[in-house]
């Protein structure tokens, strides 16, 4: 079976990018996160990405790197596994220039030359300790976690998952579902995760299912399923040049992937976990220092204290792990400053 890794970057410096930036945002705000800049920004990390790649995920069949139109100058763009994307490659021309992620993310399938089935990444996510294809599918079926939690959509982020959710409850009927899936809804293995999915098991309607931040294995089936059934309202979602309350967004692919059974059960909490570097920066670097899970993700605030010290102590920490070149890097004087598209 061929897996295929998809990961998303963005240079805010790039003069092109800045200028269409201005053009439909005005300028950085950080007072307000759709258009701060820890959306956007990247202190040199993306070498360690690469760096994972090669040394705890070799058998990968290739990378599709997902920017608009830029590459960092020390990729190695030649690289036989390597694939540069462009937005205009697979996203309508109508809806370009983008810098919406969840846009960006609902058009995934339709990367040329894309797997069946792929991981998919965004650039806070690292890869610190060995994986094999069996971390993410077994038989063919991505591995998830099927259980509820609670969704006030008090932030932006919730509401469009809300949104999700209300796309998901006009396709599947959750007794159904569930009853046809018990072993996979209440796997022991999810632990006290599933507490909340037993307590609602009599209510009738799906609520948002737990979102782990973190690489996510997809079909290219499940999103051309969605698009099939909801092609209206996520075209209609395509206008928009920025995050936005109505939009949808990967999960929705995700949770429809579960719905259908094209899952195998697997608590991704137990090898995966996310930093919010605003409070969490020193548990990072010791547990990139220690590799004590399998992936990472590090997720950027422009709150984060003493954010340069921050970044030093996580360069630090990477080079403690991955100290050597990778194949995608090629010698230069001076890598160019990317940024992330950060979902949350």
């Amino acid at each position: 079976m061929n897996i295929d890794f998809v990961v998303t970057w963005v240079d805010m410096n790039d003069p092109q990018w800045q200028k269409d930036f201005a053009a439909h945002a005005g300028k950085i705000d950080n007072k307000t996160n759709e258009f701060s800049e820890a959306r956007f920004r990247e202190y040199g990390l993306l070498k360690y990405w690469f760096r994972g790649v090669e040394n705890f995920a070799p058998w990968v069949r290739k990378i599709h790197f997902v920017t608009c139109g830029q590459h960092p100058e020390w990729l190695n763009i030649r690289h036989p596994k390597l694939h540069l994307v462009d937005h205009k490659d697979y996203i309508p021309l109508q809806f370009l220039p983008c810098f919406n992620s969840s846009l960006i993310e609902i058009y995934l399938h339709k990367i040329p030359d894309l797997s069946e089935h792929f991981v998919y990444f965004n650039d806070d996510f690292y890869m610190i300790n060995a994986l094999t294809p069996e971390r993410f599918f077994i038989n063919g079926l991505p591995n998830d976690i099927a259980a509820f939690r609670l969704n006030l959509g008090l932030s932006l982020w919730n509401r469009c998952l809300k949104n999700n959710i209300a796309i998901i409850n006009k396709r599947f009927d959750k007794k159904e579902v569930i009853k046809r899936d018990h072993d996979k809804w209440f796997s022991k293995d999810y632990g006290g995760k599933s507490f909340l999915t037993r307590l609602l098991s009599p209510y009738g309607k799906f609520i948002t299912l737990r979102t782990p931040h973190n690489a996510q294995p997809y079909t290219k089936t499940t999103f051309e399923e969605v698009w099939k059934f909801a092609g209206k309202e996520l075209t209609e979602m395509s206008v928009h040049k920025f995050r936005s309350p109505k939009d949808y967004t990967q999960e929705l692919f995700r949770t429809w992937q579960i719905c259908q059974s094209n899952f195998m059960p697997y608590n991704t909490y137990h090898d995966t976990k996310m930093f919010p570097l605003i409070f969490k920066s020193e548990k990072a670097v010791k547990a990139i220092r220690e590799q004590s899970y399998l992936l990472i993700c590090l997720n950027d605030s422009v709150h984060v204290k003493n954010f340069e010290k921050t970044m030093r102590d996580i360069h630090s920490a990477f080079e403690s792990i991955l100290p050597n070149k990778s194949s995608f890097e090629i010698d230069t004087a001076k890598p160019s400053p990317g940024a992330l598209l950060n979902p949350v």
